[in-house]
């Protein structure tokens, strides 16, 4: 077993940023839509504060482990910290608002009767958005060495 971890380890130290990022954010990204699901559909509370919590949830732990693991970053923690939150805030904004807009002005119309409902829609198809827009963000803007 341990010449398999090993083995992956040296894989992962060559391969590009943006595989260990997706990595990452298999992890960060089932926390938080496990949060957003529950708080939506179990706890019965609204689209934004179930995204936001869920997001801001799986965000923390994205900060830790891409700071570590994917860029390997030397930026001062302070700055990090802060062009983080801003990159995630940003990110969050355009991502769930935008694909609100998609489900509910396009979608809705197209696909009736769907399994998941508008909302459970939206939050899948934002969290496509959030992953492409957070990883150039924490890339270029956050995590730049």
């Amino acid at each position: 077993m341990s010449s398999i971890v090993q083995a992956l380890e040296i894989y992962l130290k060559r391969t590009n940023s943006f595989i260990r990022f997706l990595l990452v954010g298999m992890i960060n990204t089932l926390i938080g839509l496990f949060i957003m699901f529950t708080l939506l559909n179990g706890f019965h509370q609204p689209y934004w504060l179930s995204t936001f919590i869920g997001n801001g949830t799986g965000a923390c732990v994205s900060y830790f482990l891409n700071r570590v693991f994917t860029f390997q970053s030397r930026v001062e923690l302070n700055k990090s910290v802060i062009l983080f939150i801003v990159t995630i805030l940003v990110c969050y904004y355009l991502s769930y608002s935008l694909s609100h807009l998609i489900v509910y002005n396009l979608l809705s119309t197209m696909i009736k009767g769907f399994y998941l409902s508008d909302e459970e829609q939206a939050i899948l198809i934002g969290t496509g958005f959030y992953t492409i827009m957070n990883y150039l963000g924490q890339k270029y803007i956050v995590f730049k060495n």
